[in-house]
């Protein structure tokens, strides 16, 4: 292992001497802290809530303490319930207490911190959907389930952890590694479960209200913003109001028999946009390697209008209005008039709006029985803001009177001209962006009954169901309106439609700055799609302590304990569009679905207690067997786990997992449905045939690019090697109908199998009380991964491998002709090359998680409490053929390194408490290590050749952030938070050409970095 910063050295090594307490604390240790006891949903906030180093500590063992703070622990690596149980795999727990301190709107915020999750944030990302998913190491939202109090959230197409509001959890945990024994399909990275407060009684309000406060300074990207006539934002700004309201009732009936909880929650947020930043003036692109940075000018943005002749003198020449009126052409350049912001619209925060409503309700109805039910409904609305362009190539024709005789020989009219092709790209004015809307809309319900068998057995029997619901509805120009505006006769004073069209709104293309509301209204129109989602979800659970019928190892004090259970989920999706959004977008109406019965088994057998160098040996083993109704084969995961304390301040724990994922309704859809797509000249060609060589005599052949073994390995004979017959173009036209044909689809796609390990190290030494620490080891090797490859994968991975068959196969050709031609109405078997979803090859995560906590008791002074969590990733990428190498993106970004891991990250929370309670302040220190541009990587699998070196801007630096927040208890019912995350306002890292590295436009990578500046959190709790 090879430290490359001294500040990630430093931090982990404050992580294990968190014992570094005063001398005095060790020769007078200070009394054991009691007990985990979260504090009962209606305590009183005039009191803060204790976040005791108890409830870390069993969190960091394994343990997670129930969520009523009762004697039974609950761990989410297990459907077995038993006292003083260690997980043999590792869990990592955000705390209630956690949660305020970092004044969330969004679970996201709470989820980013996390050294253990990719941060996702949608709230940043112009092209959202405005759902919330988790990424577990960074292995993507699909591999990742999502539990609500230990059930699912609902379908993995349409996870949204948005329906959940911070202000409710009581805690979050985070078992990383694969559960698929315990959870069934989709737990391969790890699984995500989200306690709620459902055993409240009285009146609570819970408001938050937090905003940027950021001191915009020039960046590399304001003297470049400004000198393309966009302008840079400069000095203090506030903005990006953020407001979470939630308010909680409850009430117990019939002696605490009957529990009622219900809660609305109101979340809102401000847009902030691209240009309210200085580090976001412009798009900052690279366009030559190792050249120096510019603004990235498009075109199509202009004001003035871009107007492209298709015929004539000039044809392919870019013109825009002259700005100064005189109805005269200019070059497109740079500067003010010619070039607009294409992204000046764009949002670095996205408005939206949301509601959250529900309630729980338990009732028991015996000592053996209690009935359970929760629903939960939400409705989301959010918007993405794009440029108003009307854009496509028309018919110009030649005595339009808004055509000037300049102009119209510029476009290519002469004598007996009627009309020109011309393409036209005319931006209808920055503040006329129009959005695309999405309003996500659904329901969650749960339901019920669990109870005791007897001193031996308990059991769980309920369901979920949940639907979640999407209206997209995007801005377009509605077919044919454009050419019908164009098309003006008249006079400018007077001007009509020639095509007569009911409602045409003559557009004046040649001047500048036209913003018609009435032409934009006229051109545009809205059209919706709709999808929805549902999941059900039945499940019968058992679990037995089998020590009670005498089953119990002679050398132990707990009996064997046993789960048994069954499950039945079913996963829809349907998505339809109104007539309006397929006339102008294309597309057509699908149901899909899926099936699955599954079984499982787990047990857990103490071995050895408290002997003579074995204070717990223990093994714990699981089975599952799924049937999936998209596949005709049985498929079983299985873990195999062990925890051995040889004293009881020591325990090390392993754990073997083979888990599995099942594609989804929609990768079964994409690998099952065959499409056809034909590709015009220039699109592609067969690189069996020769290449075109298009000079100033004509058109001639080379030879092919293909060696005649690759060929010979797609299944073409020697004799047509080079042949003209294989062209898909001649370089003005297409071969065959309609040029080489890609067929999508006609996959099976069979779940995905991960074997994942982890082993670990978890210390409490009795001589340093309330420390605890643990390392823990994990590797992740994903078989027959689930993705969506191009045409490109096969033909790519064909040519550079030299003819493997892995990828050579993805090439069939037609028999005895060997091209690649088909007419997709027959829906051919050979003549095309292979695209969409598979199993393809291996993902690959590999790494160091360390926790460590420790409280220290300051007497009378108060007492701190320490809280460290690092991760250490070595290996982030995979393996996408046998031929292929591993590809290692851990620390880098680029050439198809997407994962943005940093190899070291880590948070560290140092919390001071008055001995009275009515007063805490908590310092988090987050550390984001280094990434570089995978070109310096010194890796050819990744793109590292000397030939790639970069000279600048290749690397982000280490980040530091620091949050501080205060907690006061100002009266018996009222508490009050002052937070501010962020502290010294650290702006954002530059990253030109963002969009390849992060799919967003502020020239950063706003899901890893604290983009927007400080922000300054106030936050309160009452209980009427």
């Amino acid at each position: 292992m090879t430290w490359k910063n001294n500040v990630s050295l430093a931090a982990l090594a404050g992580g294990l001497a968190l014992a570094a307490a005063p001398a005095g604390a060790q020769t007078a240790p200070a009394p054991a802290t009691p007990a985990a006891q979260p504090a009962t949903e209606g305590a009183n906030p005039g009191q803060l809530q204790d976040d005791s180093i108890a409830t870390r500590s069993a969190t960091i063992a394994g343990q997670t303490p129930d969520a009523n703070g009762g004697g039974e622990i609950v761990v989410t690596g297990t459907r077995i319930t038993r006292p003083n149980i260690a997980s043999a795999a590792p869990i990592t727990s955000v705390t209630a207490q956690d949660i305020r301190a970092q004044a969330p709107v969004n679970v996201e915020d709470v989820l980013n911190r996390l050294p253990q999750i990719a941060p996702d944030s949608q709230q940043t990302y112009n092209d959202s959907d405005g759902r919330q998913r988790i990424k577990l190491r960074s292995l993507g939202f699909e591999r990742t389930l999502v539990l609500i109090d230990g059930k699912r959230l609902g379908t993995q197409n349409g996870q949204d952890v948005g329906i959940i509001p911070p202000s409710l959890l009581e805690r979050v945990d985070v078992l990383t590694g694969g559960a698929s024994s315990v959870y069934g399909s989709d737990a391969i990275a790890g699984v995500v479960n989200f306690v709620l407060r459902k055993d409240f009684e009285g009146l609570r309000l819970d408001a938050n209200y937090n905003f940027y406060n950021h001191d915009n300074k020039d960046t590399v990207v304001s003297p470049l913003a400004r000198a393309a006539g966009f302008g840079s934002r400069n000095g203090l700004t506030n903005d990006g109001g953020r407001a979470d309201i939630t308010l909680t009732a409850g009430k117990k009936l019939f002696d605490g028999a009957l529990r009622i909880n219900g809660f609305v929650n109101y979340r809102k947020t401000d847009e902030v946009a691209l240009t309210a930043r200085s580090n976001a003036g412009c798009y900052l692109t690279q366009l030559q390697f190792n050249g120096p940075l510019s603004c990235g000018l498009t075109p199509s943005s202009s004001t003035s209008g871009l107007v492209t002749p298709q015929s004539g003198a000039n044809n392919g020449a870019q013109f825009v209005n002259n700005p100064n009126g005189t109805r005269t052409f200019v070059p497109f350049a740079a500067g003010p008039g010619n070039a607009s912001n294409y992204f000046s619209g764009y949002a670095y925060q996205r408005p939206s709006e949301r509601v959250n409503a529900g309630g729980f309700v338990s009732l028991d109805i015996a000592p053996e029985a209690e009935l359970y039910g929760s629903g939960i409904w939400f409705r989301d609305k959010s918007y993405n803001n794009y440029p108003t362009i009307a854009s496509g190539t028309v018919q110009v024709n030649c005595n339009n009177p808004f055509l000037s005789g300049s102009q119209a020989t510029a476009i290519g009219c002469a004598a007996g001209t009627a009309s020109v092709p011309v393409s036209l790209a005319y931006r209808l004015g920055e503040n006329s962006d129009r959005p695309d809307t999405y309003l996500n809309t659904g329901a969650r319900f749960t339901a019920g009954v669990r109870g005791k068998v007897g001193t031996a057995w308990t059991y769980d029997i309920g369901g979920v169901y949940a639907r979640n619901h999407q209206d997209y509805t995007p801005s377009f120009i509605q077919p044919g309106r454009l050419q019908n505006a164009v098309a003006v006769g008249g006079t400018q004073a007077a001007p009509t439609c020639l095509s007569g069209a009911a409602g045409c709104v003559p557009f004046d293309a040649f001047s500048a700055g036209n913003t018609d509301p009435a032409l934009i209204n006229y051109l545009f129109a809205t059209g919706t799609s709709q999808t929805t989602g549902t999941l059900y979800d039945v499940q019968a659970n058992m679990t037995g302590d089998l020590g009670e019928y005498g089953i119990t190892s002679p050398f132990a004090e707990q009996g064997v304990a046993i789960a048994l259970g069954t499950e039945y989920r079913k996963d829809t999706l349907k998505s339809t569009a109104d007539a309006s959004y397929r006339s102008a977008l294309g597309g057509s109406d699908i149901y899909l679905s899926q099936d699955v019965w599954e079984a499982n088994i787990e047990v857990q057998a103490p071995l050895v207690e408290h002997k003579p160098f074995v204070e717990l040996l223990q093994a714990n083993g699981g089975y599952r067997v799924s049937k999936y109704s998209s596949n005709p084969s049985t498929f079983n995961t299985w873990k195999l786990e062990g925890v051995y304390a040889p004293v009881r301040d020591i325990t090390l724990r392993a754990s073997f997992n083979k888990a599995q994922r099942a594609p989804t309704v929609v990768e079964i859809r994409q690998a099952t449905n065959i499409d056809f797509a034909s590709g015009g000249a220039g699109t592609f060609n067969d690189f069996c045939a020769p290449t075109v060589i298009t000079g100033p005599t004509g058109v001639t052949y080379g030879a092919p690019v293909a060696s005649r073994e690759v060929c010979r390995a797609t299944g073409l004979s020697d004799a047509l090697y080079g042949s003209t017959s294989l062209l898909c173009s001649n370089g003005t036209t297409p071969n065959g109908s309609a040029g080489c044909t890609v067929r999508s689809g006609g996959f099976i796609a069979d779940p995905e199998t991960a074997y994942t390990q982890t082993y670990g190290l978890v210390l409490k030494p009795r001589f340093i009380k309330g420390l605890v620490f643990s390392v823990d080891r994990y590797r992740i090797k994903i078989d027959n991964s689930l993705g969506y490859n191009d045409y490109s994968y096969y033909t790519d991975g064909c040519l550079r491998s030299g003819g493997d068959q892995f990828f050579c196969q993805g090439i069939v050709r037609n028999p005895g002709t060997g091209t690649l031609f088909s007419n997709p109405a027959s829906n051919p078997t050979t003549g095309f090359i292979r695209q969409g979803t598979t199993n393809y090859f291996t993902s690959i995560a590999r790494g160091y998680d360390f926790q460590a906590q420790y409280a220290l008791d300051l007497a009378a002074a108060g007492k701190l409490d320490f809280n460290f969590n690092g991760s250490l990733t070595t290996f982030a990428g995979g393996q996408d053929s046998p031929v292929q190498p591993e590809r290692n993106c851990a620390g880098y970004y680029g050439n198809g390194c997407g994962q943005l891991i940093p190899k070291w990250s880590h948070g560290l929370r140092t919390t001071y408490t008055t001995a009275n309670r009515m007063f805490s302040a908590s310092l988090n220190w987050r550390y984001v290590g280094s990434l570089t541009n995978a070109n310096n990587s010194g890796d050819a699998a990744i793109g590292g050749t000397p030939d790639r070196v970069l000279t600048n801007y290749y690397r982000v630096s280490p980040q530091n952030y620091f949050d501080l927040a205060l907690n006061f208890a100002i009266a018996k019912q009222f508490s009050l938070r002052l937070i501010a995350n962020n502290l010294l306002d650290k702006s954002a890292p530059i990253v030109p050409d963002s969009y390849n590295i992060s799919l967003a436009r502020s020239n950063t990578i706003p899901q890893r970095y604290d983009s927007l500046g400080r922000n300054i959190a106030i936050g309160t709790t009452i209980n009427f």
